[in-house]
């Protein structure tokens, strides 16, 4: 649903009952979206576990997981007399 500022200020419970009760509720000033009130579960859920840089990389594949092949063809030849 969508309230007015005003209108959220006045009956905040109401807000926020209907946000616990899985329907994230939104919050407009002037008709413009500000803000959404949404449950702590529905919150934790998108914001999502907090993890360092190092804990990112490192969740990745390992190198035995990549499967990596180097071309062993010979290069190309080329005229160097051609480049002048």
């Amino acid at each position: 649903m969508t309230w007015q500022l005003q209108e959220a200020k006045q009956r905040f419970s109401e807000v926020v009952r209907e946000a616990v009760a899985g329907s994230p509720q939104t919050i407009t000033k002037h008709g413009e979206e500000v803000a959404v009130v949404v449950s702590i579960d529905d919150y934790r859920r998108m914001s999502g576990p907090k993890i360092s840089f190092a804990e990112y990389l490192l969740s990745g594949p390992t190198i035995d997981d990549l499967d990596i092949e180097r071309d062993r063809s010979l290069p190309r030849e080329i005229d160097l007399d051609e480049l002048i």
